[in-house]
């Protein structure tokens, strides 16, 4: 189930009284660009659509949002698997309405149930050969805990300064205020799991990132990877 991304962000932006040019000003890209992400021309990379969510105040659920309404008449069962009594609403989201992003650069989010709780963002991720979560090989940084495993493939991540190959099976888990790319630099497509908790701004997320001294993106005093290996080093954080 694709969803309009262009719309959900133009809608977020005239809700909150900013310009086109202010936005991309502020997610480092041009106003011509920002304008054909918003009308469906272009889509953004992982990096560009991370700094406008960062800067609108909006979360991966909010642009991937599901209705959590029950029908008002349930269709007959049709197989003895929808015969079986129904879990609480919310619970179960059918593969087929899985909501959908297709970023540039060869990237797919996909993203999985969340129940309503907001607390974290779980997605099957897809980058596609030569694919890569920014455009001009910039590393990104963001709010939150990254969980990454790879379900097929082979996935490169540069985290900080160093380079990492992620094969089939492997898993990562790092602050997401750390610097990092993920590029796919074979001839095959890789998939994995990512979950990334308190990735906005929600009180539960946010109590447990500062129970684990979890430093924020919107930290203006870390802007580069040297400022987070510095942050790291600082009594109290683990």
């Amino acid at each position: 189930m694709k969803r309009d991304l262009g719309t959900r962000l133009r809608t977020a932006r005239l809700a909150k009284g900013r310009t086109l040019r202010t936005v991309a000003t502020a997610a480092g890209i041009s106003p011509s660009l920002l304008s054909q992400v918003e009308t469906g021309k272009s889509q953004p990379s992982v990096s560009t659509l991370y700094s406008l969510v960062t800067h609108l105040g909006l979360s991966i659920d909010e642009l991937l949002a599901v209705s959590a309404e029950p029908p008002t008449a349930p269709a007959e069962p049709t197989d003895e698997r929808s015969r079986a009594p129904l879990p609480e609403s919310g619970a179960i989201q059918r593969r087929e309405d899985n909501p959908m992003i297709e970023m540039e650069n060869g990237v797919t989010w996909e993203r999985l149930a969340v129940g309503g709780f907001g607390i974290a963002d779980p997605l099957v991720t897809t980058y596609a050969p030569g694919g890569s979560s920014s455009i001009d090989g910039r590393l990104m940084r963001h709010s939150g805990v990254e969980y990454g495993y790879i379900i097929e493939g082979e996935l490169t991540l540069k985290l900080d300064f160093d380079t990492f190959t992620l094969r089939t099976g492997d898993s990562v888990c790092f602050n997401s205020v750390r610097p990092h790319l993920y590029i796919n630099q074979t001839g095959n497509v890789t998939r994995g799991l990512w979950v990334v908790v308190g990735g906005h701004d929600n009180a539960a997320a946010s109590d447990l990132l500062a129970e684990h001294a979890v430093p924020l993106a919107g930290d203006r005093s870390m802007r580069t990877a040297v400022d987070v290996l510095a942050a790291m080093r600082e009594p109290g954080r683990r």
